[in-house]
């Protein structure tokens, strides 16, 4: 079971996976942000690529309960600079106002839910070191605590895996780099607009990470220098 929004952790943790164990669904989740669609089409694209079955949960009640900048109409996330992306005063600013209430809890109960009933004993989650600082349900001390969590939830074993749980951004391109994921593919932007928009935290991120690798080949057109 893979929760999958189509940005660069979710899509090299799907490829390592793939690597192990066929991914039986891939879930996305509609919760009214800016890039849904743009989520969506990635999503779909790399499941084509790896032939796994996609499937997309709407949650229009936390659409209707949050004031984040992603979802909110008319508001744009917060842009950084390359040096604003390791400032903790500036990145924590920008990760108040694109958070979404429990966004990561619901969407992992709701992906036990399918891995009970499939018969899944993994869910494969996209987490990271680098960003762990500022949303800490992106951390080790969170998976752990999940897995907790779900031993007493599920109706069957089962744990919630990241392979990227411990690398930062740079570390997640050379492990994409090296199991050929198909970059090309991706979206890391938090707007939904023709091309990632390069100035939002996300797109900061990825620019940094891809800086003199392969991948900034692969991705120039799709993300703005």
């Amino acid at each position: 079971m893979l929760l999958l929004s189509g940005g660069l952790d979710s899509v090299v943790n799907c490829a390592i996976a793939m690597r192990e164990a066929p991914v039986l669904l891939a879930l996305t989740f509609d919760y009214g942000q800016h890039a849904l669609q743009r989520e969506i089409d990635a999503a779909k694209a790399v499941c084509d690529h790896y032939s796994i079955r996609h499937r997309v949960i709407p949650l229009p009640w936390l659409k209707e309960i949050t004031c984040s900048d992603l979802v909110r109409d008319g508001a744009r996330p917060p842009e950084l600079r390359k040096e604003d992306l390791d400032d903790p005063v500036k990145t924590k600013d920008s990760a108040r106002a694109v958070w979404v209430p429990n966004r990561n809890g619901i969407m992992i109960e709701i992906a036990a839910a399918f891995a009970e009933v499939m018969g899944a004993g993994r869910i494969i989650v996209g987490f990271n070191r680098e960003e762990a600082s500022t949303f800490p349900d992106n951390s080790e001390t969170y998976l752990a605590a999940v897995n907790r969590s779900l031993a007493y939830s599920a109706g069957a074993p089962m744990e919630v895996v990241s392979y990227t749980v411990g690398m930062d951004k740079k570390e997640i391109v050379r492990a994409g780099l090296q199991h050929q994921v198909p970059l090309g593919k991706i979206w890391s932007c938090y707007r939904g607009e023709e091309k990632m928009c390069g100035s939002c935290e996300s797109c900061g991120r990825l620019k940094r990470a891809i800086s003199g690798t392969e991948a900034e080949k692969i991705l120039r057109g799709f993300l703005p220098g």
